[in-house]
């Protein structure tokens, strides 16, 4: 996962990016609902829901999972990254034009880092990466977004 300088698109963004952006924010508000955490708590702090978020994810059985659980949690942990960013940071969706993907474009995070510099991030990248410690850790996966786009002092800056 490496912060993406790439440019967003200068033209009308793409057809989804309004819907694309409230199924993410509905997304993350339904986890919360399931978890215990109102949505007031929620919008007044990202943060609370992870002490759930974390209890819910470390009970998983994962070694049982099927693909749709595989897709379904990848999907719920990339609403919840990207929400964070925005809430917490100040970031938002843009759209980003990818031939590799079979649409040919993504949908990132974009957001600007304590240098000045706006960077890009896909939250399935984020998300790609956490799963490849053993166990999935919430608060790893948040920080290492804010580290990518450069939201939180870096040790250089020290």
């Amino acid at each position: 996962m490496k912060g993406e300088k790439g440019m967003a698109r200068a033209s009308a963004p793409g057809p989804d990016l309004e819907r694309w952006a409230e199924e993410g924010r509905r997304t993350i508000l339904d986890i919360a609902d399931m978890l215990g955490v109102s949505a007031e708590t929620y919008r007044g702090d990202p943060l609370s829901l992870v002490p759930a978020l974390q209890n819910y994810v470390s009970r998983l059985p994962l070694d049982q999972f099927e693909q749709s659980d595989w897709i379904t949690l990848h999907t719920d942990l990339m609403a919840y990254a990207a929400d964070f960013l925005i809430r917490k940071h100040g970031a938002r969706w843009r759209v980003v034009d990818d031939p590799a993907a079979p649409r040919g474009y993504r949908y990132v995070i974009e957001a600007e880092g304590r240098d000045g510099e706006t960077r890009t991030i896909d939250p399935t990248d984020v998300v790609r990466a956490e799963f490849s410690y053993p166990a999935v850790e919430i608060t790893r996966m948040l920080a290492s977004a804010e580290l990518t786009l450069r939201l939180t002092p870096q040790e250089a800056d020290n």
